[in-house]
């Protein structure tokens, strides 16, 4: 069965962007560039609701999708852009039937809403963080509240440039 990793880049305090959506304050350096290369080696699937693809639009995103099926889930968008595959239809049953695929992993991109709705469903498998050195103290939230307990394992941590911590964690039946 396919695995769904949840990743996102958040501050020390959880936020993914401002309350305005903006990321102007992420860190890049090499050593992120290259834990995302080895990342995307094993993927071949990418998932995101559609204020995410919305923000990665304004940044250029829509190239780092190329050669990846993409899906965008939205109950209000009547079509997909092009080279997406538009889901309108329950995301957690949608999720369970694309794990049973053959294929390489899925990546689950930023996006809190489609995150908490795909763990609360329980078909995310790992979940991934750039934690950043900051405190933003208001924003986006990594995790909008959720109705259950997530159990999590540390699988992987690793110090990166510019003082961010990268976490791997295995949610736990």
């Amino acid at each position: 069965m396919r695995t769904v990793t949840y990743g996102a880049a958040c501050s020390l305090d959880g936020y993914i962007a401002r309350p305005d959506g903006a990321v102007d304050w992420l860190r890049w350096s090499d050593d992120v560039g290259a834990l995302m290369k080895e990342f995307w080696k094993g993927i071949d699937t990418i998932l995101m609701g559609r204020k995410t693809w919305e923000v990665s639009v304004k940044m250029g995103g829509e190239a780092m999708m190329k050669g990846f099926t993409s899906y965008l889930f939205s109950r209000t968008m009547a079509a997909a852009p092009q080279g997406m595959e538009l889901v309108k239809e329950d995301a957690g049953e949608f999720v369970r039937r694309l794990k049973e695929q053959e294929g390489k992993g899925i990546c689950l991109m930023g996006g809190g809403e489609l995150a908490r709705s795909l763990l609360e469903a329980g078909v995310v498998d790992e979940v991934g963080a750039n934690v950043q050195p900051l405190l933003l103290g208001a924003g986006i939230p990594l995790f909008p509240p959720m109705n259950r307990q997530v159990d999590l394992e540390l699988i992987e941590s690793r110090p990166l440039a510019g003082g961010c911590v990268y976490l791997l964690y295995r949610i736990q039946p």
